[in-house]
């Protein structure tokens, strides 16, 4: 029976993040800057521990007022040092709570940059590399992120909006009627025979597409 992954976007306090884990399998869990705090990340983990789903870290620009949908002009070694931070301050929460962080999925301007900047793909991939070879990274297919992570011996899954056989499927969970989304997905899923289970923790592959469903 094939299997997929179905992530989603959450501790951004879209108000729906108890309905959406349930029907999924690995959480992308904001750190921090461009939405959550501590206590949420604490929240979102013990909420994906308790449901078996897989924690991933969802770092973005610290600019929670743009809620990181803007690019930020900042020097490269304070990105990559805040993305690092990020990353581990999530990890640490997880571990606390008995568990780890499997992958890791750029928020906003800095996932769609991650695609066409190859300066700020090195850092999305330097940071992913120096908190652990084991993450997986999330990023879009056509990125120089994906690139740089894979040649650096990190694993890595092609982001792409649209494809018609995928790995993984994201649903945001600040999307408008999220809950029903998800459900909708998990059960056409079902009724085609295909089951799901969080693909960061699957072996790896060498192509791994990731579409999301705004």
């Amino acid at each position: 029976m094939r299997s997929i992954d179905l992530n989603s976007d959450l501790g951004e306090g879209a108000g729906a993040d108890d309905e959406i884990m349930a029907a999924i399998t690995s959480a992308n869990i904001a750190c921090g800057a461009h939405a959550g705090d501590v206590e949420t990340m604490r929240r979102s983990v013990a909420s994906a521990v308790r449901g078996g789903v897989a924690i991933g870290a969802h770092p973005g620009y610290r600019d929670p007022a743009n809620f990181g949908r803007v690019a930020l002009d900042m020097p490269r070694s304070a990105l990559f040092a805040d993305l690092v931070a990020q990353i581990e301050g999530l990890q640490g929460i997880a571990d606390e709570a008995g568990s780890r962080v499997t992958h890791v999925k750029a928020h906003g301007a800095l996932y769609n940059r991650g695609e066409r900047d190859p300066e700020i793909a090195a850092v999305i991939a330097d940071a992913v590399r120096t908190v652990g070879a084991d993450l997986v990274l999330f990023a879009p297919s056509a990125a120089q992120a994906l690139a740089l992570a894979r040649d650096g011996g990190v694993r890595a899954f092609d982001g792409t909006l649209v494809r018609l056989e995928v790995d993984t499927i994201c649903v945001h969970g600040d999307t408008p009627n999220a809950p029903a989304i998800v459900r909708a997905v998990r059960d056409a899923l079902g009724g085609a025979g295909i089951g799901v289970r969080p693909f960061a923790l699957a072996p790896s592959r060498s192509a791994h597409r990731t579409p999301s469903v705004e």
